[in-house]
């Protein structure tokens, strides 16, 4: 199995920038050092060609944004600076979001150490999210045939706006997107199923709502998973409000990645959110979903 990643991922930002961009070189680092992928594993996310960009985004925002004309203002949306990284950064995080679809259709599951970029709409990028990846991949494996029905389980803590904005509507993709009510995006769009989270939900409660809710997915018996891993929900994360432990989050993902094996849907992984102070919590997180991924797999 391959999975992918990208230098691109790691932006130069300025000092004091909210924005952790070393948990990607973190994150391979760790699954590297602790045998959980092997270099030979590890593919360079490719560059997404412009149409497959403009299956999810406005053409008249995706020229801005890659010639630099982008205003300052639609640029604080996204929350960060406009250097020639970020196009580049963009296309690579749709690309190798394709690429591990395409992969996890010929061998079960793949994934990406970055991605999960579920806050771009069609005109605007948001929350640290440039171009969106899962609504492109999407979109992208429907038009070619591929698949006929897309799921999108969104465990992020922060709820998948533009995926919602993007692909609800359709007939052909389920989005389940489990969230703490309270925040980020304050204006939240319905997906084909939200379910919204107190403040402070611990473990239980969480493993439950999604227990609960993942039935109505696998009944829509999609023929690909693109599962959102944001580990944000974690008790220390910054940006969070939730308080799941470690073994919550790992729960989590055995339910969705044991739920996706057993039935023989493709898994398709992003990492989604994870600000957590430090900053190694967060990658701890993201490492445990890949031993999970590995534990249910045997890759």
């Amino acid at each position: 199995m391959i999975f992918f990643a990208s230098n691109a991922f790691g932006l130069t930002l300025p000092e004091g920038h909210r924005f952790p961009a070393e948990k990607y070189a973190l994150l391979r680092k760790e699954l590297l050092a602790t045998d959980v992928l092997t270099e030979e594993q590890i593919a360079v996310s490719p560059l997404a060609d412009r149409q497959t960009v403009l299956r999810a985004h406005d053409p008249d925002y995706v020229d801005a944004l890659e010639s630099g004309s982008i205003d300052a203002r639609a640029m604080r949306r996204v929350g960060f600076p406009w250097s020639e990284e970020i196009p580049l950064r963009g296309r690579r995080t749709v690309g190798g979001q394709l690429a591990a679809a395409r992969i996890a259709l010929q061998h079960g599951l793949s994934g990406q150490m970055a991605g999960g970029t579920h806050h771009a709409h069609r005109e605007f990028g948001a929350g640290f999210c440039i171009y969106n990846d899962q609504a492109a991949t999407a979109l992208t494996l429907l038009e070619e045939g591929l698949v006929d029905r897309v799921g999108i389980i969104d465990l992020d803590v922060h709820q998948g706006d533009g995926n919602a904005a993007l692909l609800a509507d359709r007939s052909d993709v389920f989005l389940l997107d489990v969230y703490g009510e309270k925040n980020f995006p304050f204006r939240k769009v319905p997906a084909t199923l939200n379910v919204p989270l107190p403040d402070g939900t611990e473990d239980d409660a969480f493993l439950r709502a999604i227990e609960e809710h993942l039935p109505q997915l696998w009944q829509f018996a999609p023929d690909i998973v693109l599962y959102q891993a944001g580990v944000d929900p974690l008790s220390t994360d910054r940006l969070g409000r939730l308080s799941i432990s470690y073994d919550g989050l790992a729960a989590r993902d055995r339910l969705v990645l044991e739920g996706c094996r057993r039935r023989g849907i493709p898994c398709s992984m992003a990492i989604g959110g994870g600000y957590a102070v430090p900053i190694s919590d967060t990658v701890r997180a993201y490492a445990n979903t890949y031993r999970v991924a590995k534990a249910v797999y045997g890759f």
